[in-house]
């Protein structure tokens, strides 16, 4: 079940109240520490969705790339916080770049942003890996070594569009993440959801969204049979 970050609702709901952005940080993670732990109490895997540490685009307003950082830290730091009681296996982050379907030109590099997701306490890192931007970034783990209990949901279907991915094309993909960093540290997922919201309009029929589940499906069963 998926649950917004501390630093994403700060991204949206400004702060109108707190003396500092580490005070309204801090109160955030207290207060959604109740949602998550009620999740992990049900039986369910949190999955905690942290687009703000991306922050695409945000140099246009002024923020410098060392501010940014600074953000990052913080609002990983308050997620870890919210966190705290609820062990790391039972966790995933999500990172994303906004789920739409445009230019996407000004997206953060994946290689600059990393390094915060792996401070964060999930042990799964789901993103995006399937769509024309960021598609080539398979390579930064080439030279990256996965951290210890760390787990890659790489998305293997680009979630904006009515594309129906080829199985075999899952599984090359699946594949490649797989001889890197190790065929039990992988499992595929999609690069996003298939609408923002429940009562949004889908940018993907609903038909087509089942059908490229069970391209993945497939493709994910094929991997399988070359991996092991």
């Amino acid at each position: 079940m998926t649950a917004a970050s501390p630093g994403l609702i700060a991204h949206f709901c400004k702060n109108e109240y707190y003396a500092s952005e580490e005070e309204y940080l801090d109160a955030l993670a207290e207060a959604m520490k109740v949602e998550y732990d009620a999740i992990n109490r049900a039986g369910l895997v949190l999955q905690v969705d942290c687009p703000d540490l991306t922050k695409s685009g945000w140099e246009r307003l002024g923020y410098s790339h060392d501010d940014l950082n600074r953000k990052r830290e913080l609002h990983v730091a308050a997620l870890n916080h919210a966190l705290r009681d609820i062990p790391a296996d039972q966790l995933r982050m999500h990172l994303c770049w906004g789920n739409y379907e445009g230019p996407h030109h000004l997206d953060t590099p994946f290689e600059e942003i990393i390094e915060f997701a792996f401070r964060a306490k999930p042990a799964a890192l789901s993103f995006e890996a399937a769509n024309p931007r960021h598609g080539h970034e398979w390579t930064l783990f080439e030279k990256l070594g996965l951290p210890e209990g760390k787990l890659l949901i790489p998305g293997v279907l680009d979630s904006t569009t009515n594309f129906i991915e080829h199985p075999e094309l899952v599984r090359q993909r699946i594949v490649r993440y797989a001889k890197l960093v190790g065929r039990e540290n992988v499992m595929a997922g999609t690069d996003c959801g298939f609408a923002h919201f429940a009562t949004a309009d889908p940018k993907v029929d609903p038909a087509i969204a089942w059908a490229k589940l069970e391209a993945m499906a497939e493709g994910a069963r094929l991997a399988s049979e070359e991996l092991w």
